[in-house]
């Protein structure tokens, strides 16, 4: 298949590496001043280093080079350009499906992906779905073995898909519920720096697992108000991805929340990551989510608490430990 990946970013720098051979691959870049190193060192030095692009994968700034009879099309730009991306897909009258890897709610709007591709889109829909679970970029590169999961409410565009993506070091799940996958992507991001501040203030495994396990009680709990499934929590794409983001050392999200416990300013964590971490912007928008559907999501407000200044990190876990005890409800 002619697959046309948009970001050449890490995300979308990995998709491509491990698409090659497979597909026939198309990267396009936004900026064309990156083109001249991603064509002579065949080595994307910002986003992905250490990894070499295949000559079979053509790079290209030019978006409509690239959807160029594209069988799909794959999203792999921050969810704060997916809107852009999307405006310039539907001008270029882009009939084939349209997938995204991106993870949380547009700043501002607090809309979901799916929600922003439907509002672009002028008359029919096109098809679409996200790509989501588990899935750190250098490990996708390196083609070590991951799960993932393609949700979209088009029943034969997320099994060709998923089957076309799928290969024996990436098994690519499937299912109907685009909500409660990005719900997933979301939530688990916020959660992944509450779990590097209870790391960086030495909280312990313990409280770790606390957060973990009571975070994902606020992400099942937010699914089930927008209609999504709870067993979707359960899955890659809730549980799986938290569990990776809250304890791997390859999360980006993890980072800010350890740097944030060591008193670090905010912006200056954002500027010394260099690549963006969606949990931060995705905080606020959860957050008012959540109060204009009257769902309780305590630990997502302590974080929006410390982003925002009003608490310390430490101070915004004591918080959590004095609530009042109550019933477990896992949902």
């Amino acid at each position: 298949m002619k697959i046309a990946i948009l970001g050449a970013g890490a995300w979308g720098t990995a998709l491509a590496i491990n698409q090659c051979g497979r597909h026939d691959v198309r990267l396009w870049v936004r900026n064309p001043a990156q083109i001249s190193t991603l064509y002579m060192q065949r080595e994307n030095t910002r986003y992905l280093p250490g990894f070499i692009l295949s000559d079979r994968i053509h790079v290209t700034s030019l978006m409509e080079e690239a959807v160029d009879s594209a069988d799909f099309v794959l999203c792999t730009v921050p969810v704060k350009g997916l809107r852009e991306i999307f405006d310039r897909l539907a001008k270029l009258g882009v009939q084939v499906p349209v997938i995204w890897g991106s993870k949380g709610l547009e700043e501002g709007t607090g809309r979901f992906a799916h929600e922003i591709i439907r509002e672009v889109f002028s008359g029919p829909v096109c098809s679409y779905g996200v790509l989501s679970g588990p899935s750190f970029s250098e490990e996708v590169a390196r083609g070590l073995p991951v799960a993932v999961t393609l949700a979209s409410p088009f029943a034969h565009i997320r099994l060709a898909i998923a089957q076309a993506l799928h290969h024996k070091q990436m098994r690519v799940y499937s299912s109907p519920d685009v909500i409660g996958v990005e719900i997933g992507g979301a939530v688990k991001n916020v959660l992944a720096i509450a779990a590097g501040i209870s790391d960086g203030l030495a909280l312990g495994y313990n409280a770790r697992a606390a957060m973990m396990t009571r975070g994902i009680a606020e992400m099942a709990r937010l699914s089930a108000a927008l209609g999504g499934r709870a067993e979707t929590v359960m899955g890659l794409a809730g549980v799986g991805d938290l569990v990776l983001t809250c304890t791997g050392d390859l999360s980006r999200n993890r980072r800010v929340g350890l740097m944030l416990a060591q008193g670090m300013n905010l912006q200056n964590i954002l500027v010394a990551l260099g690549h963006v971490a969606e949990g931060v912007p995705a905080a606020l928008e959860i957050q008012k989510l959540a109060i204009s559907h009257r769902v309780e999501m305590p630990i997502v407000d302590a974080v929006v608490k410390v982003i925002e200044g009003i608490l310390t990190p430490r101070l915004a876990v004591q918080s959590l430990l004095e609530r009042e005890p109550k019933e477990e409800i896992n949902y």
